[in-house]
């Protein structure tokens, strides 16, 4: 069986860095908090040219954060994406805010900027664009929009840490930029993780804040806020893994190209990435109308798939609250009846690309 994200290698590749830097921890006994988290932090405000990074304990948390830090109120409007996982808008909800979607573009599955202003209203406060698979948003578009309006952007760049816009870093392209560590993404730690850039120095501090019980020093609490912090274990994953991570995204985009230029076949979609910008390839995905005839030969011949997502957020029961009905969404709702994934990692080796490639091909 072809791995679908071969974490097994990765680990074996770092082993020695990795478990060096995770007995430093254990051996300090500073687990929450200290060094790491702060050497962490520098690391990744340097490498995606943010002012700063706030680590916290999940994609999903860095986003609340962002939300409770921009004073999201009851019945306040956030637009984003019907099409994308279901924290993007669980936090929205959670904070008894509402989402209001708007449909994707078909070529790049990103949400439509040109749909964005016919939803605002007095109510809205921001907007959160995904960058899904890997591949940023028309962010100068949306950031427009905002500007507009008065509305706060947050980058929904769970799935693009690493990624080029017009010369800039995915995570610092609008007023927030938010990214997930789980262990699939294309940087992950060993469990849950995440971090939030801003280039504002009081939204920054009241991140930090916000991240640990609204602390701003300790037992004064200036905030209500969560236990949202990252683990210095993780900390110490990442740093390790933050010195491998360019090449890795070469190797991805390598990968991405072969496999685009290779399945080159009338009934399939490549994935189709905008010349101003770059994808690090989180996910592979291809579209095809026999998805599951499809799925069912590449399974048999002991390749893994996934499907990123098999049913849009405004068709999940748990938002049925909102009053969305099949149909409201065709471009989303076709995609998800299309789109599926294949193996991808840095580690995938050509003899794999190959199987895949030809089992696909035949």
């Amino acid at each position: 069986m072809i791995p679908f994200i071969n974490l097994k290698q990765q680990y074996q590749d770092y082993k020695n860095e990795i478990d060096k830097e995770i007995q430093k921890v254990l051996d300090s006994c500073a687990f929450i908090g200290g060094e790491k988290i702060a050497n962490l932090e520098k690391e990744l405000a340097n490498y995606t040219g943010s002012k700063y990074a706030v680590t916290c304990s999940s994609g999903t948390d860095a986003l609340l954060l962002s939300l409770m830090a921009l004073d999201l109120q009851p019945n306040d409007e956030v637009i984003t994406t019907p099409f994308t996982f279901i924290a993007t808008a669980e936090v929205i909800s959670f904070l008894k805010a509402k989402p209001v979607f708007v449909d994707i573009d078909e070529a790049t599955y990103n949400i439509d900027s040109a749909k964005i202003e016919e939803k605002i209203t007095s109510k809205t406060k921001a907007i959160i664009p995904v960058a899904l698979y890997g591949q940023p948003c028309d962010m100068d578009e949306v950031n427009q929009i905002a500007k507009k309006y008065g509305l706060k952007v947050i980058e929904d760049a769970a799935q693009s840490f690493g990624a080029h816009y017009k010369g800039k870093k995915s995570c610092n392209l609008s007023d927030i930029g938010c990214t997930s560590f789980f262990p699939s993404k294309p940087l992950g730690c060993y469990g849950d993780g995440g971090a939030i850039f801003t280039n504002d120095e009081e939204l920054a501090s009241k991140l930090k804040m916000i991240a640990n019980h609204g602390q701003n020093e300790r037992y004064r609490h200036k905030y209500i806020g969560i236990n949202g912090r990252l683990d210095a274990i993780q900390a110490a994953v990442l740093l390790v893994k933050l010195q491998h991570f360019e090449d890795e995204v070469a190797k991805r985009e390598s990968i991405a190209k072969r496999y685009t230029t290779n399945i080159d076949k009338q009934d399939i979609i490549t994935p189709f990435v905008k010349n101003d910008r770059s994808s690090v390839f989180a996910q592979y995905s291809i579209r095809s109308k026999d998805r599951d005839k499809m799925i069912k030969k590449l399974n048999d011949n002991g390749i893994p798939t996934a499907i990123h997502y098999p049913m849009p957020l405004h068709l999940q029961e748990c938002f049925g609250y909102l009053g969305y009905k099949e149909g409201d969404f065709p471009i989303s709702e076709m995609i998800s009846k299309e789109i599926m994934s294949l193996p991808m990692s840095a580690f995938l080796t050509k003899d794999e690309q190959d199987k895949i490639i030809d089992t696909i091909l035949s």
